[in-house]
């Protein structure tokens, strides 16, 4: 994919679910047809994953599989609700629905168990993930929705990750990317709309 066709990939987290934002960001981002690419997060569906791992005992390898499930599940109710977003499993679905001027809302299963780069842990979450797929798909930039709104210019990825505001293989993952990133809050909608249709900059920087 050229660069200047390349997308924005927008990671709307799982916290989101349950949001009176949520449908904020659902319409801004179906705006963004043919700009922007859609990482789900887990939400409640990976919660459940993560309380139900101590009590029946499976391992990391199937928690991993059952995460990525869970984010599956967060991204058909996103795809759901617009139909200008288009689940897609694979690059080529991808790149079909941005050709088709549609938001693709990606459902990582597939390509994240093929990848022998990404580790089974919970490490390893959404927030990586969606650095991994901008890197597969040419993005320059990776949008994380979060529901905090950070007071600062700028901001270490490793300091988010002692904040939990990203998960521990972050900074490793976007260092190798190539893309940069930048955190959004739950109120940055519009704004972040706006910037993925004009090229702006959005949200705080990630450094």
């Amino acid at each position: 994919m050229p660069d200047n066709d390349a997308p924005t990939v927008v990671k709307l987290g799982g916290s989101h679910a349950f949001s009176g934002h949520l449908k904020d960001w659902i319409g801004a981002l179906g705006n963004c047809g043919g700009r922007a690419v859609i990482v789900p997060g887990g939400g409640p569906f990976a919660d459940a994953v993560r309380a139900a791992q101590p009590k029946i005992g499976f391992d990391d390898k199937a928690a991993h599989h059952m995460a990525l499930l869970a984010m599956e599940q967060y991204g058909c109710a996103l795809s759901s609700l617009d139909r200008r977003l288009a689940p897609a499993q694979s690059l080529a679905a991808i790149r079909h629905a941005l050709r088709a001027g549609r938001v693709p809302v990606w459902l990582p299963t597939r390509m994240t168990l093929a990848a022998e780069d990404i580790p089974a842990s919970w490490d390893v979450t959404s927030d990586s993930l969606a650095v991994w797929l901008a890197s597969r798909i040419g993005a320059r930039r990776v949008i994380l929705v979060k529901q905090i709104d950070l007071v600062t210019a700028a901001i270490a990825a490793s300091d988010l990750v002692v904040r939990a505001v990203v998960d521990k293989a972050f900074p490793e993952f976007l260092a190798r990317s190539g893309a940069t990133a930048s955190v959004a809050g739950p109120g940055d909608s519009a704004a972040v709309a706006a910037a993925i249709a004009s090229g702006a900059p959005a949200g705080t920087p990630i450094e």
